[in-house]
């Protein structure tokens, strides 16, 4: 519903709530199984989506990890990667450890994918 400023709530909270979704590695595994990287208007609905770093829209994240997971979802050979169960695996498990031991830094290439050649990957 539109109200008379032009803003979308329930739009908003959809877009929030699928945002959010990213944080979770294993929810990118089964878009990216279905075929949804596949489809052109889908990965533009994710570059679509980078408003959602903007520092206006980035403070209603509950889940930091999605706007890092959104920006590489921005790279094709990220999604392509996402697709196999292993790479959704051991990003889960660097997520966790990540988040069990936030000041632990094991590895600086942590979310690159693990065949991926391109140095200027973003990092998480």
């Amino acid at each position: 519903m539109t109200d008379t400023h032009g803003f979308d709530k329930e739009r908003f909270e959809v877009e929030l709530e699928f945002v959010q979704c990213l944080a979770n590695p294993w929810y990118i595994n089964i878009i990216a199984q279905q075929g949804y990287f596949d489809k052109p208007e889908f990965v533009n609905y994710l570059k679509y989506l980078k408003y959602w770093q903007r520092p206006e829209y980035a403070r209603f994240i509950v889940y930091p990890h999605a706007l890092a997971f959104l920006d590489l979802l921005q790279q094709k050979s990220f999604r392509e990667e996402m697709k196999r169960v292993d790479e959704a695996t051991r990003i889960h498990e660097l997520q966790y450890h990540h988040w069990r031991w936030p000041n632990y830094q094991e590895d600086s290439t942590a979310v690159v994918p693990a065949h991926s050649t391109n140095d200027d990957s973003p990092r998480m």
